[in-house]
Formats: C-alpha cells, sequence, structure tokens
C-alpha cells in the first residue's frame, strides 16, 4: 500500500514540475555574422600553428559572440561568426566592431582555403571571400 502512495505521489510531482508553456529561453536565438576582414600569414609552414584575426560587427547591444563558425570541407574552411541574439533584452542600437583569433595547425601539406562568409545576396546565396593560404615545408 505505501508503494503505491509512494509511486503516485512521484508520478503526481513528476507531470507538476514540468510544464510545456515554459519559454522562457525562446527568446535568445542564434545568428551566422559576415566577417569584415581577416588577417592570415602570408604562407603556412607544414606542422607549425599560426594565429588568425577575425573582425566582424555585431547589429546592435542583443548581439553577443557565440563561437567561430568553421567548417571543413577537403582543403578549404568556412569561416563566419556565430553570435547569439537576445529579443527580450533591452538594446543600444550602435553597431559594435569586434575582433577574434583562433589558431590555426597547417597539418596538411596542400594549400589552405579560407573562405571568409560575406552574407548573402538578394536571392539568399551565401557570398565568400576565398583566401588562398599556401603551404611550404
Amino acid at each position: 500500500m505505501i508503494k503505491n502512495i509512494v509511486i503516485t505521489f512521484l508520478l503526481v510531482f513528476s507531470f507538476s514540475s514540468c510544464s510545456l508553456d515554459d519559454d522562457s529561453n525562446t527568446h535568445l536565438s542564434l545568428k551566422t555574422l559576415a566577417i569584415k576582414e581577416a588577417v592570415f600569414p602570408d604562407e603556412f609552414e607544414f606542422g607549425s600553428s599560426y594565429t588568425v584575426k577575425v573582425t566582424y560587427d555585431l547589429p546592435n547591444g542583443c548581439h553577443s559572440f557565440y563561437n567561430l563558425y568553421y567548417e571543413y570541407k577537403g582543403t578549404s574552411r568556412i569561416v563566419a561568426i556565430t553570435a547569439l541574439v537576445d529579443s527580450k533584452a533591452s538594446c543600444t542600437e550602435a553597431i559594435i566592431e569586434k575582433e577574434y583569433e583562433f589558431v590555426v595547425n597547417a597539418n596538411q601539406r596542400e594549400d589552405y582555403t579560407f573562405r571568409l562568409w560575406k552574407g548573402e545576396d538578394s536571392q539568399g546565396n551565401d557570398i565568400f571571400e576565398d583566401i588562398v593560404v599556401p603551404v611550404i615545408n
């Protein structure tokens, strides 16, 4: 009998503590931001590591840096910024220029092609700026 009461209590407590209407985090979303500028070395030496600096704009105070979008595609790398957007925050309307640095380990012998995401055209197609960095021995 006590076992049944405990199980019933646990079931009622479990279902009452979950709310399907909880949208406390729905005001947060992710947005991809374009790379404005990037500074790469003239060449990579195979086996070495290099710091790359990119510049991007946060459109307003509701945007904050989330992470670097860095996708491998063969010898190419697609690079963009992912921002966290808070739609419920009081936002400044000023554009905020930011910089981000990341490390590239030159572990391929082929030249690196960095495809910097610049945004989309009027038809929604991605626009890239390609930067090729040769690899030397």
